[in-house]
C-alpha cells in the first residue's frame, strides 16, 4: 500500500487540534524565538501583532506534533485490520511555507495534510516522494499557516 493510495489527491486529512496558551508561547519562544512580540505580553502592545502572539515556528511544530500522533494511530489501525502500513521516511524538505495570521494566546489552531502528488526516484529504486499541502487553521475558521512539504516512501 502506498500513501498515495491511502490518501489520494483531494482527500484533506486533518490530523488534530492545539490550544495556544500564553505559557505556551512564552516557553518555546524563550527557547527557540525570542522576539518581544512572543516573550513579552506588555511589550507586545507595541508591536505590529497587537498582543503576544506565537512564533511561525512554534505553530509548524504544531503541525508536526500533530502529524507524528495521527500517523502513529493510522499505523496502528492499519495493523488491527492486518494491513501493511506505508513507510514513512523524513521530509525531504518544504517550500512556500506562509504564515498569513498571527496564533494568540487562547487560539485553538486544526491543522491539516493532504498528499497532492507521488512519483518514484528514478535515483533510488523503491523510493517514493510525496508531495503535500499542510495547513493549520484558528478556531474562526481562518487560515494561519500554509507550507508545500515533501516526505519520502520505501517500499
Amino acid at each position: 500500500m502506498r500513501l498515495i493510495d491511502l490518501s489520494p489527491p483531494g482527500n484533506r486529512v486533518v490530523t488534530g487540534t492545539v490550544l495556544f496558551t500564553a505559557e505556551d508561547i512564552i516557553r518555546f519562544a524563550r527557547q527557540f524565538d525570542p522576539q518581544p512580540f512572543h516573550i513579552d505580553a506588555e511589550a507586545a502592545k507595541d508591536y505590529v501583532f497587537g498582543g503576544l502572539c506565537a512564533s511561525g515556528w512554534h505553530t509548524c511544530a504544531g503541525w508536526m506534533k500533530t502529524y507524528v500522533a495521527y500517523w502513529n494511530a493510522k499505523v496502528e489501525s492499519l495493523e488491527r485490520e492486518g494491513l501493511v502500513a506505508p513507510k514513512l521516511g523524513p521530509s525531504a524538505g518544504f517550500k512556500k511555507l506562509q504564515w498569513l495570521k498571527p496564533v494568540y494566546a487562547g487560539d485553538e489552531i486544526t491543522y491539516s495534510v493532504e498528499v497532492v502528488a507521488s512519483r518514484s526516484l528514478a535515483s533510488r529504486s523503491g523510493m517514493h516522494l510525496n508531495l503535500t499541502v499542510n495547513e493549520g487553521v484558528n478556531q474562526k475558521g481562518e487560515l494561519v499557516m500554509r507550507y508545500e512539504g515533501t516526505v519520502l516512501e520505501f517500499d
